[in-house]
């Protein structure tokens, strides 16, 4: 006798803004440092973060300082559906203190496979619920190395923070 249980969960606009407000507690965290990003940069972001966290279309998201084309600080938040779930660390722990002098404040963000398989009427709809319209361009470069240092995960869905600074 074989005996077979299956359970489903579902990733709800709950799980996303539990996630959401992990990136902006960090992102409240630069602005104490750095002055950046401002209270309403950091409520779009978050607003787009739950958006595209509900369909499945964020495949990463970095914010930051760059000066030229290069990183000077930032936060990569990069998000994993595949209900294999991480750990979840406690927000936090933005690394203080660096020169960002001349630099200004920047968000690159890469959309998912499943975003490039929406059609262009589903692409529109989606669109139409972010905060603000992105652009194409290039990722900027980095002097060095990510780190991994914190993991977010609640619903099925995960995410890893990376942090970049130059130092």
């Amino acid at each position: 006798m074989t005996n077979t249980n299956t359970a489903t969960a579902s990733f709800t606009v709950t799980h996303a803004r539990y996630l959401a407000s992990k990136i902006a507690a960090d992102l409240r965290q630069m602005k104490l440092f750095y002055n950046q990003p401002s209270d309403k940069q950091i409520e779009d972001y978050i607003s787009e973060v739950i958006v595209l966290l509900l369909g499945g279309h964020l495949a990463s998201v970095t914010y930051g300082f760059k000066r030229g084309d290069d990183w000077v600080i930032a936060l990569r938040y990069t998000a994993e559906q595949s209900g294999i779930l991480i750990n979840d660390d406690k927000s936090g722990r933005v690394t203080p203190g660096v020169d960002v002098s001349n630099a200004y404040w920047y968000s690159f963000l890469i959309y998912s496979n499943s975003y490039s398989n929406l059609s262009s009427l589903e692409r529109e709809k989606l669109e139409a619920q972010l905060p603000f319209k992105r652009s194409g361009a290039d990722e900027p470069k980095i002097s060095g190395l990510w780190t991994n240092d914190k993991s977010y995960s609640n619903g099925g869905v995960s995410i890893q923070r990376g942090t970049f600074n130059r130092s």
